[in-house]
């Protein structure tokens, strides 16, 4: 006779289930580890310290600076749950902050929140988790993981202006069986509820909204601090190859920007492509825009690729919808995807990501990232 399971899948009693929580001093994170305690796991939270920032205040809106810290300690010390720090600046510096810099001078818009995970978040805490002999590692990602067959499969959130799917594509199967992400099957305003309900001092904490390492946004700063010598003035061309205008750097630039371009013309200019190697941006109308066919590279797959034969969907930004695409596999983890209708402002160093749907909702597939 099988045991029953418990809320996160696994045949044992919550009292003999360890897990990690990943406790970012945020509500999300902060709530998963009282609703863990409450259900009588042994919990251990563990924080990552990931960057310094000098100029760290107590209103900051980016996630894991030093108010962050301080905020999972507390959390951790009323739920009486044993907590850690683990200082990985450098791993972080190497793994994310320095792709980021790279990708933008390539002329890309790149994804750091995705190399986070990737490394840092799903590769070094999922080591230390089974360090630790923990059952599982949890984290307060707004994904649905649904378990059948000893198989665990992400879904997109049930609130899908929180869900966070997207940012997880690159997951690996390994990790994908060990994750799980409580919050995905609830509404951002009960998760607050829950918290409020426990008395969590993060419970009316803003969430937030900044790349960690980037202050209020200015990717340009971030740049300017570890390569200052990437600022160089180029040409703004036409789709004709006329010289129109002169840039500042094409780190100013991303595909589909309107903004900032500074050439005036008989209709709105948009950024259609930028090319590092001649430090050139090109510009064009909005009608230009529109692309219906992606190349990828570094293809990841949660799936047999056989599944991606049928009724497939992507998204090639967060924010995005889902598209209707055929998805054409090549050799060295690279496809083409063709798009049934076009999407404007497709960028390279934006991942594009691969959905099914069934019964249990949009099923992530895997995905790669945008080469051109």
């Amino acid at each position: 006779m099988n045991k029953e399971l418990n809320s996160i899948g696994l045949n044992k009693k919550p009292s003999d289930t360890t897990v990690v929580v990943a406790m970012s001093g945020g509500v999300d994170s902060s709530t998963v580890a009282a609703m863990m305690k409450r259900e009588g796991y042994k919990v251990i939270g563990i924080t990552l310290k990931l960057y310094d920032n000098g100029k760290e205040v107590a209103a900051s809106k980016q996630c894991c600076s030093g108010q962050d810290i301080m905020d999972a300690k507390r959390v951790a010390h009323k739920l009486d749950i044993e907590h850690k720090i683990l200082y990985y600046q450098d791993k972080f510096k190497q793994g994310v902050i320095d792709n980021f810099v790279e990708s933008y001078l390539s002329g890309e818009t790149p994804i750091p929140c995705v190399q986070c995970n990737q490394t840092v978040k799903f590769k070094d805490l999922f080591g230390v988790s089974k360090e630790l002999k923990a059952d599982a590692l949890v984290t307060g990602h707004y994904v649905k993981s649904i378990t059948e067959n000893n198989t665990t499969n992400m879904y997109r959130a049930i609130d899908e202006n929180r869900d966070q799917s997207y940012f997880l594509f690159n997951t690996t199967r390994d990790q994908l069986d060990y994750l799980r992400f409580p919050l995905g099957g609830m509404l951002k305003d009960k998760t607050r509820e829950i918290a409020k309900n426990l008395n969590l001092n993060v419970a009316d904490k803003p969430d937030s909204q900044d790349i960690c390492f980037v202050p209020n946004g200015d990717y340009a700063s971030v740049i300017q601090k570890f390569r200052p010598d990437s600022f160089k003035k180029g040409n703004i061309k036409n789709l004709n190859g006329d010289v129109i205008g002169v840039h500042d750097g094409i780190i100013n630039f991303t595909i589909g920007q309107r903004k900032g371009i500074k050439v005036s013309d008989k209709e709105p200019l948009y950024v259609i492509k930028i090319n590092s190697d001649k430090n050139e941006i090109l510009v064009g109308p909005k009608a230009e825009l529109g692309k219906k066919q992606i190349s990828l590279k570094q293809i990841n797959l949660l799936t047999d690729s056989k599944h991606l034969n049928n009724n497939i969907y992507v998204k090639v930004r967060s924010t995005g919808d889902l598209l209707e695409a055929n998805i054409d596999l090549k050799e060295n983890k690279t496809a083409l995807v063709n798009l049934k209708i076009p999407e404007d402002g497709v960028s390279p160093g934006q991942a594009c990501v691969f959905y099914s749907k069934d019964k249990f909702g949009d099923k992530v597939l895997g995905g790669g990232w945008i080469a051109n």
